[in-house]
């Protein structure tokens, strides 16, 4: 049997894209290595990536090991409004997995597989909480750099002085890292951060820190070794970066994301390597439109080739932003001559599969 040779790895993630990939590309590699991984988020999540992916609930063979899919239903209905209400929606979130992931670890035990070790992301440290209910060790993985790690702790600790709303300009001293500016510290510690509530749903996961037997992080050791050897005096931690690419871990078709790719991977083919420039502001950012005017205005008289992610408007402004057009009502892709392509946030950037190609 599959569980009498292989170690059980559960990794719990929280439903969001850029969550989803990095910890099942850590699923991917330690499968690899001789381990039997489950990967598991809300069944509303794993519809879409059953939906877009090859997965499968089954034992899927993976380098030395195997990877498998269970998801779990998070009480809400698909299109409740409340998703997209963070301070809501973790709470139930914590509620109902610190119900179903006992069951399902106890269904595994059960089934032959028995759980031996969890690991989880941010978002969710009640994972933590579970784990050592059950007398399981458990681990985080942190997907952000060390030095963001560090500034998360000193502010959740308030050991360092932070920008406040009374001294909005006040640089900030880490140890081991050059002095930040006020404006060079992470955007959501910021007193005037339109995100607040992403703040406190990272700052969650330092409460139970103490609990995890190690925090790894996706980043390495070349990168910022003052850095990971001075957070490494307070919590253990292990660098595991980069996970994106990592030349041990086998190619496979077992992939995290939520929608089909676009047809981007052709028209890279099309061109030489390292003349593609990608741009991208992630999943939050909100531009407004004379904002991506310039970026569009800045990317056609640039003259090289570009591929630009834009993220869909928000549904109560859908009416409002028109993301491809530019302000004389010219198509941004057309007006490129193909020399650009503009696609929407699909796909992990994704695009870049071959790096030589960004």
């Amino acid at each position: 049997m599959v569980s009498k040779t292989l170690g059980h790895l559960l990794l719990v993630s929280f439903p969001g894209q850029g969550h989803v990939n990095p910890l099942l590309r850590l699923g991917k590699m330690l499968a690899s290595r001789r381990f039997l991984v489950t990967f598991s988020t809300s069944e509303t999540t794993g519809k879409q990536m059953r939906k877009a992916n090859n997965i499968t609930d089954e034992l899927t063979p993976f380098g030395d090991g195997f990877i498998r899919f269970e998801f779990f239903e998070d009480g809400w209905e698909n299109d409740d409004p409340r998703r997209e209400d963070l301070d809501q929606y973790l709470p139930q979130l914590e509620l109902v997995g610190k119900q179903v992931i006992p069951q399902m670890i106890r269904k595994n035990a059960e089934q032959g597989r028995p759980v031996s070790c969890l690991i989880n992301n941010p978002f969710i440290p009640w994972v933590t909480d579970v784990a050592t209910s059950l007398g399981l060790p458990s681990a985080m993985l942190w997907v952000q750099s060390c030095a963001c790690f560090a500034a998360y702790y000193h502010y959740h600790h308030g050991s360092v002085p932070f920008p406040d709303e009374e001294h909005p300009e006040i640089d900030v001293q880490l140890p081991c890292m050059p002095l930040l500016k006020y404006d060079e510290v992470p955007s959501f510690l910021y007193p005037t951060t339109p995100y607040p509530f992403l703040r406190r749903a990272i700052l969650g996961q330092y409460k139970n820190l103490d609990k995890p037997f190690c925090i790894l992080m996706e980043t390495f050791e070349e990168l910022e070794p003052e850095l990971i050897q001075h957070m490494s005096q307070i919590f253990p931690i292990k660098a595991v970066g980069p996970l994106f690419r990592n030349p041990k871990v086998p190619k496979t078709t077992v992939q995290g994301d939520f929608r089909k790719a676009d047809d981007c991977i052709e028209w890279l083919d099309t061109k030489p390597p390292s003349t593609v420039v990608y741009v991208s502001f992630g999943s939050v950012v909100e531009l407004k439109q004379d904002q991506w005017n310039e970026i569009a205005h800045g990317l056609l008289n640039s003259g090289v080739s570009f591929l630009l992610v834009m993220k869909p408007p928000p549904q109560k402004d859908a009416g409002q932003y028109h993301l491809h057009v530019l302000p004389d009502g010219g198509e941004l892709q057309r007006e490129s001559g193909g020399t650009g392509r503009v696609i929407g946030m699909r796909r992990l950037a994704i695009y870049a599969v071959d790096m030589e190609r960004a």
